[in-house]
């Protein structure tokens, strides 16, 4: 049996700031547990520019920005073991296999959950018609696009307004294809207002909103789709369908949580983001296994996983070290009103850092709204901002110091103005 202080599940850009952080903080003996055949994660298909702008304060594209991530990491001599899977996590062992090792296990002081998130596929839509070739996941597309150099198609329409759908569209056109139209089942769209304009506005690519894909032709291969708008129920309406002939259909319908290790873990996982829920250690319901990146909850940007991820990495050092902590109160953070989660759900006062980033999305948009944190009775911040969407993860900054002794509860919510 191999034996680490650390162990990390995941080599992209979560697991790699993670392991950074943690050899930072005083961990040598650590270890990387990366899939892939390259560290990186999915950054090595994103060639699109975007990425850096808050750690690096320049724009990079996602290779280059995973890039910074591994040559630190070969500097500071952390070991990772490509082309290996994690096959179960438990409390203090992970079981994991690969060619060259066969199946093993190795013993472990703390573990960093830091696999990803996945695509949602096309089964859980229920769209009516066959399964003809044609039809992708945006991210698959992506993959073939940039790294296989294949075209999926010549005349696309796209499902679900997500950044990687969105992206996807420019990235199509670029490369000749004809993208017809992206359709979004809710009103608004699930995607960065940025890729909005970028992707779809400068290229005169038409958004639907409140339209989705009610019928799909072709045996073999896909020839055409039919789009209805949909009632505030999310049902079609009778004489809104209007069929485009395509041989390419890319579903950009939402991302999960990679969580099948959490489960065998028996981690606690909240029923709304779909990842664990954690402390403000980012620790999760087993001691000595924490988690963050897009396997906690998905980001937008990869600069907060990063950013996230360095505290896990930072503190799954000091519970290696000190072991876990003493707490005499422990207090949930209530999600109010259209706020759907938040992240951390509960902090301890005694024990937490001077001061902790909340993150969270509201299930609705609200213009000209006004965010309110309280802890207890006590108002600790307010801030308005001109429109609050679901496509945008929203953070606050909270003080330990502003936190009540009496305060049984922290509650997030937004309100009109």
């Amino acid at each position: 049996m191999k034996k680490y202080d650390l162990v990390i599940i995941g080599g992209g850009p979560a697991g790699l700031a993670a392991a950074i952080s943690a050899k930072e903080s005083g961990i040598d003996d650590l270890l990387v547990l990366e899939r892939d055949r390259v560290p990186g994660g999915i950054l090595n298909q994103c060639i699109h520019n975007g990425f850096g702008l808050h750690t690096f304060n320049e724009e990079l594209t996602g290779p280059e920005y995973a890039l910074r991530f591994i040559d630190k990491a070969e500097k500071l001599g952390i070991e990772i073991m490509t082309d290996t899977m994690v096959m179960d996590v438990k409390s203090g062992l992970v079981t994991a296999m690969n060619r060259r090792d066969g199946m093993f296990e190795i013993e472990t002081k703390a573990i960093i959950l830091a696999m990803g998130c996945r695509e949602r596929p096309r089964g859980a839509l229920s769209i009516p018609g066959y399964r003809p070739a044609g039809i992708f996941s945006a991210g698959t597309a992506q993959h073939l696009v940039n790294i296989e150099g294949v075209m999926p198609g010549k005349r696309v329409v796209i499902l679900g307004s997500g950044d990687i759908g969105l992206i996807m569209a420019r990235r199509m056109t670029l490369e000749g294809a004809k993208v017809l139209a992206v359709a979004e089942i809710m009103p608004y769209s699930g995607g960065l207002k940025r890729n909005i304009v970028q992707c779809l506005d400068d290229f005169d690519i038409p958004l639907l909103l409140s339209h989705t894909v009610v019928n799909i032709e072709g045996k073999k291969r896909l020839s055409a789709v039919t789009i209805a708008e949909v009632d505030k129920n999310m049902k079609p309406i009778a004489g809104t369908e209007k069929r485009y002939e395509c041989d390419t259909l890319l579903l950009s319908v939402g991302l999960l949580p990679e969580n099948e290790l959490s489960k065998s873990a028996g981690i606690k996982l909240s029923p709304l983001h779909k990842g664990p829920v954690v402390n403000d250690d980012l620790e999760t319901s087993v001691p000595g296994i924490f988690a963050c990146g897009n396997v906690l909850h998905v980001h937008d940007l990869v600069d907060f996983v990063s950013e996230e991820a360095g505290r896990a990495g930072k503190n799954a050092a000091s519970y290696i070290k000190n072991g876990q902590k003493n707490v005499s109160r422990i207090i949930p953070v209530k999600a109010k009103g259209t706020v759907r989660y938040t992240v951390p759900e509960f902090v301890r006062p005694e024990a937490m850092e001077d001061k902790i980033t909340i993150r969270f999305r509201t299930g609705s948009v609200i213009k000209n709204g006004v965010l309110r944190v309280s802890a207890g009775d006590k108002l600790i911040l307010s801030r308005k901002k001109n429109i609050f969407t679901p496509g945008e993860m929203e953070q606050v900054i909270i003080k330990k110091e502003d936190i009540p002794s009496e305060a049984r509860d922290i509650s997030v919510e937004i309100v009109e103005a």
